[in-house]
This record gives structure tokens, sequence and C-alpha cells, in this order.
């Protein structure tokens, strides 16, 4: 006698009796395969009965994917974007003429078959015995459905559908065991409501509640009668009857799906007659996807949320099981983009650059305190059009940016934190000659000394600018050689550690040069580092990581879940004494130095300009306490120089970092802090240097004129190990007002910018 399967099992006669289903079944369903029916039934045999039972019990349904929508930090959308345009929704919120239309055209006896219509198998097989080839199908709806879950479980793996959706009677097997499943567990009004919510409509619309948005611009719940035909007839074959490319073939489609509705008592053929005249009424929805869709501006803010998204392992332990999650949707993201700060943003920045200017500007706001961006833009929008590109020019390569930009001067305040934090007062007096060779040697991490091997020099930005100054009064000229002298007197470590503190690094990833250069800004940062940076000095010290993300719920089937975000995190980067001293220094740039016209009038506030080497970058730094922002001009790609030219409908001559991105930052953030409180410093004393000719350095403009006074060398010699290469990247030149004659010219090819492809580097000399 035959032993019972453990846990009890069929009977033999029941092991027979499905044997010989099972047999019949998979051949009788070729019907909707281009098999001969006899051959059919023999491999269905050979697989037998144990064939059958090796396929899973249960059919893994994978979360319908969907769209996923991004939020500002007051619940206003941002954009949507999407694996799936499907948006999931309950059968009572689907029209009834709709649920009516696809079982009549999908599988009219629906309510009267199990998984599987053997009446409707065995007239197919007829139909086709009678024409020679394969005339009629017998799915029923909710094999169609089970193939369906088979195709989502593939996502967008190409190997994956066309396993998931091949004419094979392997798979016809395994649609046929989980049909079965699936009909027990759910029920039929479950797997109508399902197979609506998954399939395929065209025009990228999955689901009902897509595609009535796609054709008809309304819910699902809102279907007509013809609509729902319409809609319903698609489903067979989308490509063939689609009604935006094909009106005929898609109305001819839809009546014959009212004459079937007619046919089946769901309507009267009154009705029928009626609907069929009726146009197609279409009232087309483009597809709506991905940051282009981004309003105010937001489509870079947008990427760097899904870059957040799929780099941050709060999401998931590898990269591919972010994609997978992000791909899945279904997410509301809600950020910390603040919506008056982004208009404020795209509202300077138009009004400053053009996009179809030489050069571009990029501009980002944060949050001291909490490090939440607020805002987010440029002057190049966001598309693959004239004008316009994809390339987050805010944010660092790793993020969806460029390789940054050099800073120039508005690096010069990490120097003097670094310096205060060691114990330099902040009325240190040096020489500051108009020019002179780097110092040598400056000590460097680990022991290690940077040497000038090759008298490389600097200077100022022109010849009236000899000191002695104090710190205060070279931070606000932006006096270069003071600089310099300070650094080679505290050494380059206390700078690059307390640059680290800050949140100051190279926008390529890179660890920042040990050469005295660093002072003068020659390594690319970005700006959004920038604007985060500075805001360590607006929270009196305390430096805190940039998020954009406020919370993320996940819509799964009909419940939601709350997702885990990253928080940020906040750490002492200085003293509170450091960090208002620097806040002092630089109120006096932006009061009496070279940062006067990004000035916020009766608001404190304070800043930092920035100019480069031959003025292929111009920056203006700066932050009130309660918001802190940057702004960069210049080539992404580092080809342009700005002289001689126009930006936003305005000449110049030169461009200065007080000039043009001091404006933009003034405009920006006199709307971003519109009607916000306006909070004070709180404010050292720094007594003057002392007594010396007021009149020296005086009628100045701006103190970054990259023409002249760079200080360049490599190869240098190591002592105590040395510094690798021993390299002074190009300088910044202090100074406010133009100076028309270099002093000394570089040699040409000495720099070389990198476009990266487009994706601009900023100008790195070697």
């Amino acid at each position: 006698m035959p032993k019972k399967p453990s846990g009890g099992g069929l009977s033999p006669m029941q092991q027979a009796a499905k044997f010989l289903g099972v047999s019949v079944l998979a051949g009788a369903v070729m019907a909707g395969i281009a098999l001969p029916a006899a051959g059919a039934l023999g491999l269905a045999a050979k697989g037998s009965v144990e064939g059958f039972d090796e396929i899973p019990a249960n059919l893994k349904r994978p979360p319908l994917s969907q769209r996923t929508t991004i939020l500002d930090s007051e619940g206003g959308q941002i954009a949507t974007v999407y694996s799936r345009d499907r948006t999931v929704v309950d059968l009572k919120d689907m029209s009834p003429y709709m649920q009516k239309a696809i079982v009549a055209i999908e599988d009219s006896r629906f309510y009267e078959h199990g998984a599987v219509d053997l009446k409707g198998i065995l007239r197919a097989v007829n139909q086709n015995a009678q024409s020679g080839g394969v005339s009629q199908g017998a799915s029923t709806l909710t094999q169609q459905y089970v193939k369906n879950v088979f195709v989502e479980e593939a996502g967008d793996d190409p190997t994956k559908v066309a396993e998931a959706t091949q004419q094979t009677i392997g798979r016809k097997i395994r649609e046929l065991k989980y049909a079965i499943q699936v009909e027990e567990e759910l029920g039929k009004k479950r797997i109508l409501e399902n197979y609506l919510n998954i399939t395929f409509f065209g025009e990228q619309a999955y689901g009902v509640e897509a595609a009535s948005q796609r054709y008809f611009s309304k819910h699902a719940k809102d279907l007509n009668l013809q609509e729902s035909a319409l809609l319903a007839g698609i489903v067979q074959s989308p490509s063939r009857y689609d009604p935006v490319n094909d009106e005929a073939e898609a109305t001819k489609r839809r009546n014959t799906v009212l004459q079937r509705m007619a046919e089946v008592h769901d309507i009267s053929r009154a009705e029928a007659a009626k609907a069929k005249k009726k146009p197609l009424g279409l009232k087309i929805s483009k597809p709506k996807n991905g940051c282009i869709t981004a309003v105010k501006g937001a489509g870079f803010f947008c990427d760097y949320v899904r870059e957040v998204f799929l780099n941050d392992k709060v999401f998931g332990k590898t990269k591919k099981d972010r994609a997978k999650v992000w791909n899945q949707g279904g997410l509301t993201i809600r950020t910390t983009l603040d919506p008056q700060a982004q208009d404020s943003v795209q509202a300077s920045v138009k009004s400053h650059v053009n996009k179809s200017d030489e050069v571009a500007t990029a501009a980002s706001i944060v949050e001291p305190g909490t490090g939440k961006i607020l805002a987010m833009g440029q002057s190049r929008p966001y598309g693959f059009g004239k004008h316009e590109t994809q390339i987050n020019l805010s944010v660092d390569k790793d993020m969806g940016g460029g390789a940054g930009y050099q800073p120039g001067s508005t690096f010069k305040p990490i120097v003097a934190a670094a310096a205060i934090e060691g114990g330099k007062p902040a009325t240190q007096t040096y020489s500051s000659p108009y020019e002179m060779p780097y110092p040598s040697p400056i000590s460097a991490c680990d022991g290690k000394n940077w040497v000038n091997t090759e008298n490389a020099k600097l200077s100022n930005e022109n010849e009236s600018e000899r000191g002695p100054y104090g710190m205060k009064e070279a931070t606000a000229k932006s006096v270069n050689t003071y600089y310099v002298q300070l650094i080679s007197d505290i050494g380059i470590c206390p700078v690059t550690k307390m640059a680290k503190k800050m949140g100051v690094e190279r926008a390529d990833g890179d660890k920042i040069t040990q050469a005295p250069s660093i002072a003068l800004g020659t390594q690319e940062m970005s700006p959004l580092t920038m604007a985060n940076g500075y805001a360590t000095f607006a929270s009196r010290g305390m430096y805190c990581t940039p998020i954009a993300i406020e919370s993320i719920s996940q819509k799964v089937g009909n419940s939601k879940k709350s997702l885990a975000v990253p928080k940020s995190t906040c750490s002492r980067a200085m003293s509170e004494t450091t960090a208002d001293t620097v806040s002092t220094l630089l109120k006096g740039v932006v009061e009496d130095g070279t940062g006067q016209q990004a000035g916020l009038g009766s608001r404190p506030s304070a800043g930092k300009t920035g100019t480069t080497d031959f003025r292929y970058a111009a920056w203006f730094v700066g932050y009130t306490p309660n918001m802190a922002g940057a702004v960069w001009v210049g080539d992404p790609a580092h080809k342009r120089r700005m002289t001689n030219i126009t930006i936003g409908g305005v000449y110049h001559a030169k461009v200065f970092g007080g000039e043009v991105p001091g404006p933009i930052w003034r405009d920006m953030m006199s709307g971003a802090l519109d009607g916000k409180p306006a909070p004070g410093f709180n404010l050292v004393d720094i007594p003057d240097a002392g007594d010396k000719d007021k009149d020296r350095g005086r009628g100045h403009n701006d103190g970054d004129n990259g023409d002249h006074g760079n200080g360049h060398g490599n190869g240098g010699v190591q002592t105590n190990g040395g510094v690798n290469g021993g390299t002074i990247t190009g300088a910044t030149i202090g100074g406010t007002s133009p100076n028309p004659t270099p002093t000394f010219s570089i040699p040409d090819g000495f720099i070389q910018g990198q476009g990266d492809g487009g994706r601009g580097n900023g100008g790195q000399r070697g």
C-alpha cells in the first residue's frame, strides 16, 4: 500500500485524479500558446504529479510599486518619481462600469468558475482546432493576475521579465497552481481589485487609477461607461489599442467591449449603441515622472534627495537594497526645503544670471544648528535641452555634482578659526608686505614639513596693500600675505583639522592638500559644503551634518508605515568664543570691507568674498544667526575667465566676489529671511591693530583679484618625511580694487582646468 504523505495528503485516488486533471489542463491551456495540443499533453504528462508538487505552495505577491511623492517642509508637492506610475486604490474607488467592462471582455464567466474555466478551455480548444491556429485563449482573470504578479516581481530586469512572460508549459503549470491558491485565499472581489491595480494600460500607466488620470485626467471612480470600455479594451494589447497613437483602432476595440457588455447583460443594447456613438473624449495628462517635473526650480534638490536615499545605509545595507525600496516607491518624502527660501533663491538667481550666459551660478541655504538644507538652485535649469543640465552645481561629485570650484578667500575664515582656537589673539599682527615668498619650512600633519624649494611668491591685490595688518583689517580687506603668514605661524595641520570639523572637504572626495596655499582657497569645494561650513560660525561653533529629509512614510498595499531617516549629527567644532570672534571679523567684511554689496541693511549679517586665480570662480559665503548661504559664479567647465564678460545683461571688465555673487546672496537671503526674526550676533571686542596710514588700501571693491600674485611651485623637498610633492597650488589675491597690470606672469599651460565631462572641476592646479 503506498505511503500517505507526511502530515496528511492526497489518497492514491486523489493523486490519480490530480494527475489526470493537471495533464488535461496543461494541454488545454495551450489553447493560448502556439503549440499543438497533443504535444502539450505529452510534455505535461512527462512532468507528472511530482512536477506539480514541486512548485512552491505559496505565491509570493510583492508589494506593488507605486509613485513616490516628494514634498517641501510645509507639505507642498515638489515632484513625483516612480519606477511604475501606479496609485493603488480600493475596489470601491473604481467605477462599477470599469469593473463590469474588464470582466465582460477578459473573463465573462469570472464569477461562475473557479481558478480555471474548464468550459472556456474546451471552447478555446475546439475553436483553435477548427481554425488550425490559436485564435482564442482561455486564461481566466485569476490566471492573468498571477501572470502579472510574475511580471511585477521581475521588475525592470529584462531577463526576468522574459522568463515571467515566456510561452512555455512550465510557466502555465505554475500559473495554474498559483491561480488555484489565489482563488482560495482572496476571493473574487479581491482578485478583481488586485488585477485592476496591477495590470498595464499603456502610456506608462499601471493600474486603473493611473490609467484614468493619464487618458481622462480624472479618478477611476469617476469613469463613465464609454471611458471604462476604452480602458478595459486596452489591456489585451496596450500598444495596438493605444488611443493616443491610433484613435480608430482604439475606438473599434472600445465598441467591441461595449458590445460584449450588452451580450452578457451588464448594459442594455440601447446603452451600448448610444455609447458607441460617443467620441473617445480623451483628456490626456502627459506622464510626469522624475525630478524634471519639480516645481520652484527644485529639480536639483529633488535629485539630491534621491542620492541621499540611494547612498545612506539607514535605507538598506547595500545600494541594491536601497534601490529596490526606491523603485518599489509608494513613498511620501517630506523634505527640509523651505518654499519661501527656495522661491527667493530662484528669483535672485534668475534676476542676476541668465541661463544662456557663458557662466553659471549656484546657491544653497542651510539652517545653522540643524543642518537642514532650506534651498538649492542654479541658473542653468534641470533638463536635457540647450543651456540646461542634470549636473547639480551645488553639491559634491558623489551626490550628483561636479568636482567643485576653488572657494578663494572664502576659505580664510577657516584659517582664522584654527588660529584663534589654537590661542592666537584676534589682534595678531603680521608685516603683511605687498609681495613675499611663501614662508618655509611650514609644519604639516604627521610631523612633516612643507618646504618652498622654488621660492614661489604671492602678492596682495595692489601695491598700496602693505602691512602691518591685524586680523580684523586683514580679513576685511582679504589680505593674502597676512593669511599666508598666519598659516605659516600656526602650521597647516590645525587648518585642515578645523576644516574637517566644519565639514569643509574637497568636492571630489580627495584630501585637502598639505600646502600653505590652502589658506587662499585653492582646494575645490561645493556651494553646499561652504554654506554648511559657515553655518558652524552662525551656530556659535556647532557643526551639524547637512540633511534633506524630515520624514518618510511608505504605502504598502493599503497600509502605511514610517521609515527611519538620517538625522543630523551635531558636534562642537570650536568654542563659542572662537565662533563669535570669527563672526565679528566677518561682520566687518560686510560693513566696511569687500562684501559691502552683500549687506542686509539693518539685519545683522557676516560673510566673506572670494575670487580665484584668473577669475574662473567668484564667491560670496555669509550668514545671519538663523540662515547661512553660499553663492558661486563661474564656468562649470573651467574654461571661461570672468573678464570682459556680460552676466545677466550687465557687462563686467573683471568679476569680483563682492560685485556679482554678493548681490545674488543679498537678494536671496533678504527674501528667505523676510518676516523671520532678526537676532544679533554675540560680538567680541577686537581692538584695532594700532595706528598706521589709514589711506592704504582704500577705495577697494573686492578683496580677491586672481590676475596676479600667484604662488606656484612643484616638487618641494621633503624634510622629516616631507609633504608629498610639496606643491603650492595657485593662490588667490587680496586687496579690493582691480589692478590692471600683473606684477608677474604665469607660464601658459600652468593651470590645467578639467571639465570632467562637463561636470566642472573648478580648475585644479599642480
